[in-house]
């Protein structure tokens, strides 16, 4: 299917389906008119993208685990282990940011240590 046809069946642009194929994320071929030609299951595949960017993954984060998910055995289970995985990430973050709040809430009042004494 052509780029057209593609980003209205992913309800993407086409400026996005161009960026993926850029950074690699789906591939096309080129046909002798020179236009992009995608096979249908790049819908599913911009799909799963638009998911996974929405669960928090980046798109760095989705090619490298694209093919091993493709190439999985039970995709479910290994989408569970992926989401495990970004459970830890998500966990340590949260634990780095109510750090940061308790040590801004401990500088509260009292004064700028930035700025000169005088």
């Amino acid at each position: 299917m052509r780029i057209g046809e593609l980003a209205a069946q992913a309800g993407l642009t086409r400026d996005t389906i161009r960026f993926y194929e850029k950074i690699g994320l789906i591939t096309g071929r080129r046909l002798a008119n020179g236009y992009r030609d995608f096979p249908p299951e790049t819908v599913p595949w911009l799909q799963y993208v638009r998911t996974a960017q929405t669960l928090g993954f980046s798109l760095a984060e989705i090619a490298r685990t694209g093919q091993e998910l493709r190439n999985a055995p039970d995709t479910a289970e290994a989408l569970s282990a992926l989401f495990k995985e970004k459970i830890k990430v998500v966990d340590a973050r949260m634990a780095q940011l109510a750090a940061l709040r308790a040590e801004l809430d401990a500088r509260v009042g009292t004064g700028c240590p930035l700025r000169a004494a005088g």
